[in-house]
């Protein structure tokens, strides 16, 4: 995978980690311990790890000693993940960063691992990358956090949500730089991919709920959105222009929310 990350990306990271930590499964969590061995020091690998937001989230929800390994192709992000963790028990939880692909990643690579992570990672994806993953994974317990499934809900609604919103994830499925993203059909290509190697895998929704107390995100995520959908269908840039002004004053305010719909997956 060999595209770009927008400037200003650690801070959107930043931005949104608290709305993905309150919105990921617990119960995949809960469920991921029962998975694990209990004799010896667990390997984590995470791939696709940006600043190490799910390491934060998910080691003091797992006991005993960890060793968490963090995939990520851009040294910048990885520079900004640390350390400072502890277990759930209060055990030692050290941090291994690695510049990689993850795209490419093999069984090999995977090795160790008694678990495999990662989060608002395979909507970003081609489904033969989604393929080659899996294959990777296939062994290991993999949870998949945070993988957005096409829906935004808006309270107040308008008209223009509807169509916004499907020109948002027609852009979520473009092809740039001949990979075509699979964008809200990652979930159900996952799961197919883990089926043909006779995986189950479970799926539970993780909405982000963005209300007043998120307005600064809400602001952030709501440009990129409609600029999104307006680079897909230029048509709707007229419509969009007053529609932008509308809601970001309404959601600077704290007056609007938003419930976008995202999933979680546990396989293996």
């Amino acid at each position: 995978m060999t595209t770009s990350l927008p400037p200003g990306f650690a801070d959107w990271l930043r931005l949104r980690e608290p709305a993905d930590a309150a919105a990921r499964s617990v119960e995949l969590a809960d469920a991921v311990r029962d998975r694990l061995p209990a004799d010896r020091p667990l390997v984590v690998h995470d791939l696709g790890s940006g600043t190490g937001s799910m390491a934060r989230w998910l080691a003091p929800r797992l006991p005993g000693p960890q060793h968490w390994v963090l995939h990520e192709r851009d040294p910048a992000l990885l520079a900004l993940a640390g350390g400072g963790l502890t277990a759930a028990d209060g055990a030692p939880v050290t941090v291994t960063t690695r510049g990689s692909d993850i795209t490419r990643l093999t069984a090999a690579d995977l090795a160790d691992a008694h678990l495999v992570t990662a989060s608002a990672l395979l909507d970003m994806l081609t489904a033969d990358e989604v393929d080659r993953m899996v294959a990777a994974c296939a062994g290991h317990p993999t949870l998949f956090a945070l993988t957005v499934s096409g829906r935004a809900e808006f309270t107040p609604a308008d008209p223009l949500d509807r169509e916004l919103a499907d020109a948002f994830n027609a852009h979520q499925r473009r092809t740039v730089g001949g990979r075509t993203l699979l964008g809200p059909d990652a979930v159900a290509a996952t799961v197919a991919a883990f089926g043909r190697h006779g995986i189950e895998v479970a799926v539970r929704p993780t909405p982000w709920r963005l209300g007043p107390e998120q307005a600064a995100l809400t602001v952030e995520w709501l440009t990129g959105w409609v600029e999104a959908a307006v680079e897909e269908r230029p048509h709707l840039l007229g419509p969009a222009r007053t529609y932008t002004r509308w809601r970001l004053v309404e959601a600077a305010a704290g007056r609007v929310e938003v419930v976008l719909h995202h999933a979680d997956l546990l396989a293996g």
